[in-house]
């Protein structure tokens, strides 16, 4: 069952990122939407991401077939776009082209394909992909012993906590690595308790209401320019629970609070953003790069960029992301007819 109003947030997780980057890159109203706030809108992605993981794989049976269709679900969601722009960026850099992301040595390539570590953007698919690791565990203590869940989680925040969210980064074998999980991680995790329980949990109607669309100016609140936090802590998102208290917040007040109709959430045009979010998200930087260079106003540079970036998003959704999921379905499609045709004739 799909949560239409998830489209929308989506789409406002990727503008989030896209705005701010072009502050950072033209310094657009003196770089105030920048500072990193992009980091906020990959926050939202990574409690989306966890959400949707329980909400549609914790209530089915835990086995090889399910566990099968899952990993091949999420590959087909992630990776073959992954790949194409990794592939792109190192062979244009080989050819003398700067168009794409600094993926520029064999040991860089290498290490995108093995989600050791990422450039510009491509650091969130990394920890994408170990947390969709992750997952399987927690997918199997749910059907085994769902409290242990919530406990295991408590425990992870609390060390990740102690521990001071570590991020190891450096070279194995020439390999460069960059692990981010653990700065994101408690993301995810959240996410995914809330999913586990959107469908059993009753918010009463009378807390339901459109207006709470309004949590998410609590984001832009965040932002270090505009900030109220005078320490340095305002620009260590990842190392904060506070922040973490906040977007939870706001996801929250999203998904259980506003109802599913609304028209503020639920229409076309946060569809549209929501299904090419992933490729706005993983294709916007380069744009950025070449329409930062063109002489015009900052103005017109924005509406030149957002608009190319838009398109550019479009067709990589359609030519490239649906039809290669489209074709990782039909091969699980084809498997279970085989084993179901298999098991008839035993």
């Amino acid at each position: 069952m799909e949560i239409r109003k998830l489209n929308t947030l989506r789409g406002i997780a990727a503008l989030i990122v896209v705005i701010t980057h072009f502050s950072d890159a033209t310094d657009w109203l003196d770089g105030s939407l920048g500072g990193r706030a992009g980091q906020y809108g990959v926050m939202l992605f990574f409690l989306l991401s966890g959400f949707l993981m329980s909400y549609l794989y914790f209530d089915r049976h835990f086995d090889k077939a399910n566990v099968t269709r899952y990993a091949l679900a999420r590959v087909g969601r992630v990776i073959p776009l992954y790949l194409l722009v990794v592939f792109f960026s190192f062979g244009t850099r080989h050819v003398g082209l700067d168009i794409s992301y600094d993926v520029s040595e064999t040991s860089d390539l290498i290490s995108h394909l093995l989600f050791l570590d990422g450039e510009s953007v491509l650091w969130t698919i990394a920890p994408e992909i170990h947390f969709y690791i992750l997952f399987i565990g927690f997918w199997f203590l749910a059907s085994w012993r769902p409290g242990m869940v919530h406990l295991v989680v408590i425990a992870v925040l609390i060390t990740l906590f102690l521990v001071n969210f570590p991020r190891p980064h450096g070279d194995v074998a020439g390999l460069p690595y960059d692990f981010h999980l653990f700065r994101s991680l408690p993301y995810f995790l959240v996410g995914m308790l809330f999913g586990m329980y959107y469908k059993t949990y009753k918010v009463p109607e009378y807390l339901k209401s459109s207006w709470f669309v309004g949590v998410l100016l609590l984001v832009p609140f965040l932002y270090p320019e505009f900030s109220p936090v005078a320490s340095d802590a305002k620009r260590r998102m990842w190392l904060s629970y506070e922040v973490l208290l906040v977007m939870s917040a706001v996801f929250y007040c999203i998904v259980f609070l506003v109802p599913d109709g609304s028209r503020l959430l639920s229409n076309r045009l946060g569809d549209f953003i929501g299904k090419i979010s992933y490729s706005l998200y993983l294709l916007h930087m380069p744009i950025l790069w070449q329409v930062n260079k063109l002489e015009m106003s900052l103005e017109l540079k924005l509406v030149v960029f957002v608009l190319l970036s838009t398109f550019v998003a479009y067709l990589s959704f359609r030519f490239i992301e649906k039809p290669l999921a489209k074709w990782i379905r039909s091969i699980m499609s084809r498997n279970e007819r085989l084993e179901a045709s298999q098991t008839a004739r035993c």
